[in-house]
C-alpha cells in the first residue's frame, strides 16, 4: 500500500483549508485518510504562526515507515526545518510563452523601424 502525506482540501469555496494529513495513493483527496498531521491555512498572512500547523514527530514517523511527501508537503517540511532544502530547477517556467515572445518580436521591430527612421533625416541632413 503506498502511502502519502498530501494536503486534504476543505472550507467552502474561495474559502480553502487544507489538513495535512497521511493516505493511501489510491484514495480521492478529499476521502478517506488514515490519519490528521497537522493543517495549513493559506489565507492567513505568510509570516502568522497559525498559517501551518504540523505534528512534526507523526510525520517523521510515517516518512520512516515509507510515506512519501508531496512537493507541497515538502516545501512545507523545509520551511520548518525538518528536511534540508533541495535545489529545484525548471528553466521553462519562467521563460514567457508564445504570444508573449511574439509581442516582445513586434515591439522589437517597431523600436528599430523608428531608430531607423530618425537616422535617416539626419544622414540626408549631413549629406547636404
Amino acid at each position: 500500500m503506498a502511502m502519502k502525506i498530501r494536503l486534504a482540501r476543505g472550507g467552502s469555496k474561495k474559502r480553502p483549508f487544507y489538513r495535512i494529513v497521511a493516505a493511501d495513493s489510491r484514495m480521492p483527496r478529499d476521502g478517506r485518510f488514515i490519519e490528521k498531521l497537522g493543517t495549513y491555512n493559506p489565507l492567513l498572512p505568510k509570516d502568522s504562526e497559525d498559517r501551518v500547523k504540523m505534528d512534526v514527530e507523526k510525520i517523521e514517523a510515517w516518512i520512516a515507515k515509507g510515506a512519501q511527501p508531496t512537493e507541497r508537503v515538502v516545501r512545507m517540511l523545509e520551511a520548518a526545518g525538518v528536511r534540508e532544502k533541495t535545489e529545484r530547477n525548471n528553466p521553462k517556467k519562467g521563460t514567457p510563452g508564445k504570444k508573449a515572445q511574439e509581442r516582445v518580436q513586434e515591439k522589437a521591430d517597431k523600436a528599430a523601424a523608428a531608430a531607423e527612421a530618425a537616422n535617416a533625416p539626419a544622414e540626408e541632413a549631413s549629406a547636404e
